[in-house]
């Protein structure tokens, strides 16, 4: 038995929808709760796969977590126990590697099974283990489980080859207790960041430069406890963003920070997109005759490569001929594949695809290999003739909050159906 999801494809859709908190910032603020000895009350968490996993941590270190609404989870860390962390749970997400920082940070030591998450390709943790060690850590890898240790950590200048959000906040969190400075230069500068060192700055952490590539931390001895709302999904906005762009008569989404997604509305008007954005909230209208785009994918603020795979399948209705060159993770167009069943004109010549249209699509059986390509198969499926089917759709769950229902608010026709 299979969940499935169906989407009849060709309908317009109309209204408002709200943008849940941010999934890259949620996975990497439940970890960092940990830091500090007092409870932590997180508002705007979506309500997705990913963050039952990290509950599942939580719980299995003795933390306490509860949740009196849908969108706040409460972390009470004052009985925690610091143990392997070899649970199926880690097996789940690749963010479960955020545990690596704060619990060396906090204990000093740590015992983790290899992270899970989409397959992308090749995403080596050189960049966060060279961090632990320049802060005085030991590595070992045993029986496919990280055991990282100090007998004190202290501050050190560290720069990173690549500008890897991963990497930026695990050092942080492993750099909040050590003694005296640290500095990471070539720091990543994504809003996720900013919002994990907001989190730690409430709890009591002394850390500069958030949202600039040099990041300093002044190592503190207690972190307490706070109140903190999450920041807006600028991934799920992005995405919804694209299939109002494709599919749009006129949508509202609220609950968004547009100048977060200022390099993905560039494209957007570029290919003829019309996009009113204000403070909090973005209107898209219906767009006719879509023109072809270029576009390489960067670290933040450059174009997320979160969104390159939503794009891929809008670019099949624009006319000519577009170019997408993946700088972050060459590998991510399995997406290509499934969108070529669907009689798009796609094809792969690594790091770059080539989008050929305007290009009708036609629904059928395609597979959601990841959780971006899943979003992608979503904007293709909204806009071919007939029914598509997507599977392995826990990938989808993984990252977007309640999809389908969101999208069935504002006209589409999905549903799920298990077969």
């Amino acid at each position: 038995m299979e969940e499935v999801i169906r989407i009849e494809g060709g309908h317009p859709l109309n209204g408002t929808i709200k943008i849940s908190g941010a999934k890259n910032a949620t996975v990497a603020l439940i970890p960092a709760s940990v830091l500090g000895t007092q409870p932590i009350t997180l508002s705007g968490i979506p309500n997705i796969s990913d963050v039952a996993s990290l509950k599942q941590c939580l719980e299995y270190l003795e933390v306490n977590v509860s949740s009196e609404n849908n969108d706040e989870i409460f972390i009470d860390p004052s009985h925690m126990i610091n143990k392997p962390l070899n649970i199926d749970a880690v097996s789940k997400l690749r963010a479960s590697y955020y545990f690596m920082g704060a619990l060396l940070g906090k204990y000093k030591h740590v015992e983790i099974k290899m992270p899970g998450g989409c397959n992308l390709g090749p995403r080596p943790i050189d960049l966060h283990l060279k961090g632990f060690e320049a802060l005085g850590a030991r590595i070992e890898y045993v029986n496919d489980s990280y055991i990282i240790t100090a007998d004190r950590l202290r501050g050190n200048r560290i720069y990173l080859d690549i500008s890897s959000v991963g990497a930026t906040i695990n050092i942080i969190m492993a750099a909040v207790y050590t003694e005296g400075r640290t500095i990471i230069e070539n720091a990543a500068r994504e809003p996720e960041i900013i919002d994990i060192i907001t989190l730690l700055n409430k709890m009591g952490a002394n850390i500069k430069g958030a949202g600039t590539n040099v990041i300093t931390i002044d190592g503190v001895t207690q972190l307490g406890g706070c109140f903190h709302e999450i920041i807006p999904d600028r991934s799920e906005a992005g995405t919804f963003m694209i299939i109002a762009a494709a599919m749009a008569g006129h949508v509202t989404l609220e609950n968004v920070i547009p100048y977060h997604l200022d390099a993905l509305m560039s494209k957007l008007k570029e290919s003829g997109v019309h996009i009113d954005a204000k403070i909090d909230f973005v209107d898209i209208y219906s767009s006719n005759n879509l023109k072809a785009v270029d576009l390489k994918t960067a670290p933040y603020p450059g174009f997320a490569t979160d969104l390159q795979a939503p794009l891929t399948a809008l670019l099949t209705q624009a006319e000519g001929k577009s170019h997408i060159t993946e700088t972050i993770y060459p590998e991510r167009f399995k997406h290509c594949e499934q969108l070529n069943k669907m009689k798009a004109n796609t094809s792969i010549k690594i790091p770059t695809a080539t989008i050929i249209g305007k290009t009708p699509l036609v629904g059928c059986d395609v597979t959601a290999t990841d959780l971006r390509c899943g979003a992608g198969l979503v904007v293709a499926g909204l806009l071919a003739e007939g029914v598509t089917t997507i599977h392995d759709i826990y990938h989808i769950d993984r990252g977007y909050e309640n999809l389908d229902g969101k999208l069935k608010e504002v006209g589409a026709k999905i549903w799920r159906e298990t077969i």
